[in-house]
């Protein structure tokens, strides 16, 4: 969508002023103002379950060699009391939390002190002093994307060790990885935190901010909708990439030690998993620009959802198959391997080649030409809280004129491929899929919901030409 900012007459923004209390759904869009029993309900059970089945997960992996099934027998039968299992878990240890604390304050370091360089030498990379979209508010925010700078000198930093310094293990993270996730709860926890309390009492912008009066929905969702320290310490693009999606990687190199150090080979399922996330984690980074431009920053408001999220649940349960290969190293024949690596690699090419569509539009104003043609669109407007009119184009070419989130569909296949990376022998590396599934289509709803409100009409014009949201012909 390629926006441009409409100049109003004194004399028109009064007329439009007049309008408001009829057009709120245009002039408010983003997170909701209030909060019905259906939100309350799913947010306190997340809030409740979110931790437990983090934990749950990890526990199975290390104390029932990754089933899900056998420590609820041993607890329906009697054979172990939920005290059993607690006992045999790992507790935080200095040394996880020292590894911990070096770790979130490298990145941040990263993040605020070290200007990216990247842009300068990387033909096509988008880096440095970037501005994001317009907000609720109408505040247009710069930010210095760095990220693809903070992982290559990560990287390089870990391999150098593995190799020339040694100065501590490759499988230091898979050793330490229980202690540690006690270390990334608590910061989960105390970000979210300070971040509502920071929306209460100290916000950076006032008028993005959103009060629904209930406290558990404002604590997940977020009130603050850029939280931010000093210029540049942006809350939600710092976690939203760093620490989690840079550990990514890191986390999977650890796991193929690990399978190294007990085994003696590295298996190529283990490598594929490294592979395809790998190719996932780059491509986040080398767009990290377009990203100030999707939901997770254009929409969503910084509190526990994403807090919490981004330091728990994503590295944790993202990372689900590299770990299952740990106590069960898998095998794959080469026809299984060919296959997998080509589901991931074409729902790559459609996750990719789909943003990459938008993003041209949106950069040219539909300027430009989509499988050879000059791209169909809907032009529609909206306003911001603070009266000023916008005008928008949302496309309806190529892969945006076969269904509205396609580049869902992408990810979804390559959420697919791996999983299957692990073979069938148990349901757990197969929850990643199963989240996705329900994660994305939740979000085509949510994200469909704020455009209603925020087009209005314009979207219903919009959803008669590209009818369907994932699977043309399907949904």
């Amino acid at each position: 969508m390629a926006a441009h900012q409409e100049k109003k007459t004194s004399e028109e923004r009064k007329q439009k002023s007049t309008q408001n209390d009829t057009q709120t759904s245009q002039v408010q869009w983003g997170r909701a103002w209030e909060v019905d029993w259906f939100s309350l309900a799913s947010i306190l059970f997340l809030l409740m379950f979110a931790p437990l089945t983090v934990y749950y997960f990890v526990m199975s992996c290390d104390q029932y060699q990754c089933s899900l099934i056998d420590p609820l027998i041993d607890l329906l039968t009697g054979n172990k009391h939920l005290s059993d299992i607690w006992n045999k878990t790992p507790t935080l240890t200095y040394r996880a939390a020292g590894i911990y604390a070096l770790w979130v304050a490298f990145q941040v370091f990263l993040y605020v002190f070290v200007p990216d360089f990247c842009h300068k030498f990387l033909p096509g990379y988008v880096g440095g002093v970037q501005e994001g979209a317009v907000t609720p508010a109408g505040v247009v925010n710069k930010y210095e994307i760095n990220g693809l700078q903070a992982w290559i000198i990560t990287h390089v930093l870990w391999f150098a060790n593995a190799y020339y310094f040694h100065c501590f293990s490759p499988t230091i993270i898979f050793d330490n990885w229980i202690p540690l996730l006690w270390c990334a709860n608590i910061l989960g926890y105390a970000v979210s935190t300070f971040a509502m309390i920071k929306g209460y009492f100290f916000p950076t912008n006032a008028k993005d901010c959103k009060f629904t009066g209930n406290f558990f929905y404002d604590y997940m969702m977020g009130i603050e909708f850029n939280p931010r320290i000093g210029k540049w310490f942006d809350f939600k693009l710092f976690f939203n990439g760093r620490p989690g999606i840079v550990a990514w990687t890191l986390i999977n190199l650890s796991y193929a030690a690990k399978q190294q150090e007990l085994y003696g080979q590295v298996t190529n399922s283990m490598i594929l998993v490294n592979v395809l996330q790998g190719i996932y984690v780059l491509d986040f980074f080398w767009n990290e620009a377009w990203y100030l431009k999707t939901i997770d920053i254009c929409h969503d408001h910084f509190g526990w959802y994403l807090g919490w999220g981004d330091c728990v649940w994503l590295p944790y349960l993202y990372t689900l198959q590299g770990l299952y290969l740990v106590y069960h190293p898998v095998q794959l024949r080469t026809a299984n391997v060919i296959g997998i690596l080509m589901l991931g690699l074409i729902g790559y090419y459609i996750f990719r080649m789909t943003n990459h569509q938008k993003d041209l539009f949106r950069r040219t104003n539909g300027n430009c030409k989509i499988w050879g043609k000059k791209p169909e669109y809907i032009e529609c407007s909206y306003m911001s809280v603070d009266g000023t009119k916008y005008y928008s184009k949302l496309m309806t070419s190529g892969f945006w004129g076969w269904a509205r989130h396609f580049n869902y569909t992408g990810d979804l296949m390559g959420s697919l491929a791996y999983c299957l990376t692990c073979g069938f022998e148990h349901i757990l590396p197969y929850f990643y899929i199963v989240y996705m599934t329900i994660l994305l289509t939740h979000r085509c709803i949510r994200d469909e919901h704020r455009c209603f409100s925020k087009y209005g009409k314009d979207w219903k014009r919009y959803t008669a030409a590209v009818p369907y949201r994932l699977i043309p012909g399907v949904f």
